[in-house]
């Protein structure tokens, strides 16, 4: 194995930054990547500047590309990133959880468990984190969407694979506004049928002849758009950067301050009817699924061990907590005929998820007997009718159910990351031609330093966030539960997944292209060649070797040791495991490109990618417990070969592209909802839509994709060989048409899915759906707008996952779901 680069290396190139900046003063105009605030025009938004060499006009490249501009993300009003992503052709996104860890995938790479792990999210052209998987904390959970973003550039897969690592699905890169545009904004938005208030402002413009700058954020707090019986929402984020351009180049100095929390949403209960190949969901009594959720304003806290088996109260109105500083540097400098471009980012991100996670539902009968055995009687523990028994519990809240929240606590004290990326590029001429070459080194570091504890709790299933806890006491008079808690563990799942984990992972890259184009045709390849290790230890006794997780202690402090106090979650803290092992990889990508005519092109690629795989191979046999290197070396990064064959039109107002895709990937992977390991090969082949026309006022943009994916083997679970994979649906698609006038416009975003199946096993299916996102904006002066966005207009049900793989003996599943309808008024001032 090829030994990492020590920490020194990664100081000293940090501390060269300076040196580099004073370089600039030779340095050239901004990069394309530098976006303005303002929606580009027709000839300069035709532009890729992610995931390639240089920047150029789509149909002089072998690539599938698409973007988003500020304009076209206000109209969107999206509630998170993970629903502005939908918005995006060829971009699979499941969003069901609130303000992140949305699922994340590009042409029918594999949604095995949660977060974004073939895609890699940037912020101004570095990740934002390396994995974006990391489990609690996948990349979108570090970023929101405010003024300060100017567009959403996407690159789905070609050179991908070989211009950032761990990407090769393709590349979302989030660009900031920079000043470009004198002047600025201050919007107040408002929750119509939910409670949310948010202020959001930014400014930006000149400072002398050669500097510019931009500030912006946003503040926001409430319960937000489902209802959960306490204030949810409460934070904000503060962007800030300084351009100075030189004859040749330009360095640009930025911030960040993120410090927010937000609801995470389990899944809730749904009815079906029908059968599992063509079911019928509906709500159950009491409880509107796109609206209400498990949480409620009789569980706001609870008692547990930390991860020094400390008694703590922990907060579980934190939600998904979110808290970085991040600051960076960026220059460019023109040397010789040569572009050097380094780009640097220190980020410190701490923060958590706190609250029900994969709760399990009962009927009352069944779940009596479960918890307390045969003549277990219920009743309330807190509420109202705290104390008061339940004669009838088939009958509770005429849905007769009852659940027990898995309660989570994921504390992340250090997800930071140290990041630095130097390139150099130039043009030569070559015969009647052009040859462009490029060559970079990328070295970043990434912490992982996380804890995993439970408790489980038994509640009443009603929404409105005033569901009670619940009592269950067994047939001889004894107390299975304690205020409602059953356990202070993960008792019903044999009290696992107690775990601390500090872990780094250090990734380096060499890579380069050369790219070369003579009259219509262009020719291009590039490797990348990835390094890495991770070093760090993991405790916790799924372990094994005898490792203790759960222990009795009194924890309300009575004297005694109830059933629910025999059930504590410990940990082993005398016995880690080490983490200590390298890896590395070849990546590399083909295309050609022909310019048929003005207006058409034609290309084909070929690549091959991979993603190294960090801590979900954690608590698995992957990594020996003795030694901490890899028992199973081919676990370690997960390869995924594409074939591409496309072709684009642009004329008039007119865009067409059309790409076909040939998909075989591998995923070594941990099912975070049960535990369980995964390991497995896929393939996918299908076809990309891309179109948008403009004709006087109206305009109509929008996409589709075709996937027909299959597990060609799962090397644990061989029956669910040739299964279609979970949650991809054949066809995704969206259209947004809109209609301007002078001072008033309206549109609206079609996004939906055709059926797909909930599980691997291909039993149940969740069918398809389509969501309505509308708005209406009026210019009442020059300077002053108002708007009115909904999102989910029509309310549907629109079912993103189902726990299950088949339908329960009581006809109730646990699914996971977009908001309902949500509707927000808005005032916004230009200054």
């Amino acid at each position: 194995m090829t030994k990492r680069l020590p920490l020194s290396l990664l100081l000293r190139l940090a501390c060269a930054l300076p040196a580099l900046a004073s370089a600039s003063a030779l340095a050239a105009p901004d990069p394309a990547g530098a976006a303005p605030a303002t929606a580009p025009t027709p000839a300069s938004s035709d532009m890729v500047t992610t995931g390639v060499a240089k920047g150029r006009d789509r149909l002089d490249s072998a690539t599938s590309t698409s973007a988003l501009h500020q304009a076209d993300i206000l109209r969107l009003a999206p509630r998170s990133i993970g629903e502005l992503l939908r918005a995006l052709p060829g971009v699979f996104s499941e969003a069901p959880n609130g303000e992140s860890i949305a699922n994340i995938s590009i042409r029918g790479l594999p949604v095995v468990s949660t977060g974004g792990k073939f895609v890699q999210l940037q912020e101004d052209g570095l990740p934002v984190m390396e994995f974006g998987d990391i489990i609690g904390a996948s990349s979108d959970t570090f970023l929101r969407a405010d003024l300060n973003l100017a567009q959403v550039e996407s690159i789905r897969g070609g050179s991908a694979s070989t211009f950032a690592s761990n990407s090769p699905g393709g590349i979302i890169n989030f660009i900031s506004a920079t000043g470009e545009r004198a002047g600025g904004t201050l919007m107040l938005n408002s929750g119509i049928n939910y409670e949310q208030r948010r202020a959001d402002f930014e400014y930006g413009g000149p400072v002398g002849e050669n500097t510019r700058f931009h500030i912006g954020g946003f503040w926001r707090q409430g319960e937000g758009p489902r209802r959960i019986g306490f204030e949810g929402q409460r934070g904000g984020q503060l962007k800030f950067n300084v351009t100075r351009t030189f004859d040749g180049g330009y360095v640009r100095l930025y911030a960040k301050l993120l410090d927010d929390r937000s609801p995470f949403y389990d899944s809730v209960p749904l009815r079906v009817t029908g059968t599992a190949e063509s079911p019928g969901l509906v709500a159950v009594a009491g409880f509107n699924p796109t609206r209400d959720t498990l949480s409620t304003t009789y569980l706001q806290s609870i008692t547990m061990l930390d991860e020094n088996n400390n008694p703590v109260s922990e907060d579980l109105r934190q939600g998904q907590r979110v808290k970085e500083k991040a600051l960076g540097l960026e220059a460019q400098v023109d040397l010789d005929g040569w572009t050097v471009t380094n780009r640097f980012r220190v980020a410190s991100r701490s923060g958590g998820l706190y609250g029900p996670f994969s709760s399990t539902l009962y009927t009352a009968a069944a779940g009596l007997t479960k918890l307390g055995g045969a003549g277990a009687t219920l009743s309330y523990a807190n509420g109202p009718h705290a104390g008061e028994a339940i004669a009838d519990p088939a009958a509770l809240n005429g849905n007769g159910l009852i659940a027990v929240l898995n309660l989570r606590i994921r504390p992340q004290e250090d997800l930071g990351s140290l990041v630095n990326d130097l390139r150099a590029s130039k043009i030569y001429r070559v015969g009647s031609g052009d040859l462009t070459l490029t060559g970079g080194f990328y070295a970043s570091r990434q912490a992982v330093h996380t804890a995993l504890r439970w408790a489980e709790v038994v509640s009443e299933v009603r929404g409105d966030g005033q569901a009670a806890l619940l009592n269950v006491t067994n047939a001889g008079g004894q107390a299975v539960t304690q205020n409602g808690i059953y356990a202070y563990n993960y008792a019903l799942n044999n009290g696992t997944q107690r775990r601390t984990m500090s872990v780094d992972y250090a990734v380096q890259a060499l890579y380069g292209s050369a790219n070369y184009r003579i009259g219509k045709l262009a020719l291009g390849g590039s490797l990348r060649y990835d390094f890495g290790s991770a070093r760090g230890q993991v405790m916790g006794s799924d372990l094994g070797g005898g490792r203790i997780g759960t222990i009795s202690r009194d924890m309300n402090g009575d004297g005694l040791i109830s059933l629910p106090e025999q059930k504590v979650g410990y940990t082993p803290l005398d016995s880690p495991a080490p983490v200590h092992y390298d890896y590395h990889y070849l990546s590399w990508s083909v295309g050609v490109n022909y310019r048929v005519a003005q207006a058409f092109s034609v290309f084909g690629r070929y690549s091959r990618g991979a993603r190294a795989n960090a801590d979900r191979l954690l608590f698995t046999s992957a990594i020996d417990t003795a030694t901490g290197a890899l028992a199973i070396p081919q676990a370690v990064y997960d390869p995924v070969r594409q074939a591409e064959l496309g072709f684009k039109f642009r004329q008039s107002g007119v865009t067409v592209n059309l790409t076909g895709f040939s998909v075989r990937s591998q995923d070594t992977n941990v099912n975070t909802s049960t535990g369980v390991a995964i390991a497995r090969r896929y393939k996918a082949q299908g076809l990309e839509f891309e179109a948008g026309v403009r004709r006087g006022m109206f305009s109509l943009t929008g996409g589709a994709t075709y996937t027909d994916a299959r597990i060609v083997e799962d090397f644990i679970d061989p029956t669910v060989n040739g299964k279609r994979p979970r949650h991809l649906a054949s066809v995704i698609f969206q259209a947004m048409p809109q209609v301007t006038f002078d001072r008033f416009n309206l549109g609206a975003a079609f996004i939906g899915t055709t059926s797909s199946y909930a599980q691997d096993s291909n039993i149940l299916k969740m069918p398809g759906y389509v969501t309505t996102n509308a708005f209406v904006q009026a210019n009442v002066t020059n300077r002053l707008a108002v708007s009115l966005n909904a999102a989910n207009l029509f309310d549907v049900l629109a079912l993103t996952s189902i726990d299950d793989a088949t339908v329960p003996s009581s006809g109730v599943v646990r699914g996971r779901l977009l908001t309902g309808r949500t509707i927000s008024a808005s005032l916004r001032l230009s200054l």
